[in-house]
């Protein structure tokens, strides 16, 4: 594969080895259009297809039901001590009172990012009966703007982040935003490790303020086994499996990128661009 990069035009390489990939791509001289799956592209040398004039697109939305699925799975985990029944069964005991009463219906929901993957989770939740509010760059009626929601984390019985990775979204979460949260509440992250501050998440969880903390993400990935978040109870770490959580991502995936290949070969604008100096 190195020996052919110097003379590629098109390369999709989700499943090459990072580091290989890597190497390929800076040999690369002639890349004209690259393609992954992957929605967030920050491990992806952007400055670089800056440079090149290369056009990137990625799997904005195509991970959003399985992320979406996987969010309302764990505030049920969550809201219904799911936890405590598994190990209950794993010792053969029968509970006769549920670990977590919590219920979806009336709860306050903020979702931090609600682009294609918070709305859809919107949507779901609105099912449950749950009162679900958006943060988006450019709102529409009923959401919140970038600016606005800070001021009002303390309404809210659930905060799901799920922003894409830039410079602005790096640890916007911290020791101001976990204590100006409600007490009790949790708060779940899809996004990336790097956008919340782990190390002021512990805090604020061992000190008893937040209720618990379900992480798809984490930083760094995969996360040491001696890491004090694999330790407290009530944080549930789901690896960064929600996306690969679905049986038809390649089918997806590579329709996509044959729709975008034909585009590409008659000249038309390929669907799903990322915009480079954005980062998504």
């Amino acid at each position: 594969m190195l020996a052919l990069a110097p003379r590629a035009e098109i390369a999709w390489l989700d499943m090459i080895e990072p580091p290989l990939a890597a190497e390929a791509i800076a040999r690369m001289a002639g890349l004209r259009w690259y393609n992954t799956m992957s929605a967030g592209v920050d491990w992806l040398p952007l400055d670089l297809f800056r440079r090149r004039g290369v056009m990137l697109t990625n799997g904005s939305g195509m991970h959003a039901q399985a992320v979406a699925e996987y969010a309302v799975m764990g505030m049920l985990t969550m809201a219904k001590g799911w936890r405590a029944v598994v190990r209950a069964q794993d010792r053969r005991e029968w509970l006769m009172e549920s670990p977590g009463k919590r219920e979806l219906l009336g709860a306050r929901v903020l979702v931090v990012g609600a682009g294609e993957i918070g709305g859809r989770i919107a949507r779901f939740l609105q099912v449950f009966g749950a009162e679900v509010t958006g943060v988006r760059r450019h709102p529409g009626p009923g959401d919140l703007g970038r600016d606005d929601w800070r001021a009002v984390l303390g309404r809210f019985d659930w905060v799901i982040i799920v922003v894409p990775s830039t410079s602005e979204t790096a640890r916007m979460f911290g020791e101001a935003e976990f204590a100006a949260m409600k007490p009790g509440a949790n708060v779940m992250n899809f996004a990336r490790g790097s956008v919340l501050d782990q190390d002021a998440l512990l805090a604020a969880i061992d000190s008893g303020h937040l209720g618990g903390a379900f992480l798809d993400v984490t930083d760094p990935e995969p996360l040491p086994a001696g890491h004090p978040l694999w330790a407290r109870e009530n944080v549930h770490i789901s690896m960064h499996l929600s996306g690969r959580a679905q049986d038809a991502l390649f089918a997806r995936g590579s329709a996509r990128f044959l729709g975008n290949l034909r585009r590409y070969a008659a000249g038309e604008p390929l669907e799903h661009r990322v915009d480079l100096d954005r980062g998504y």
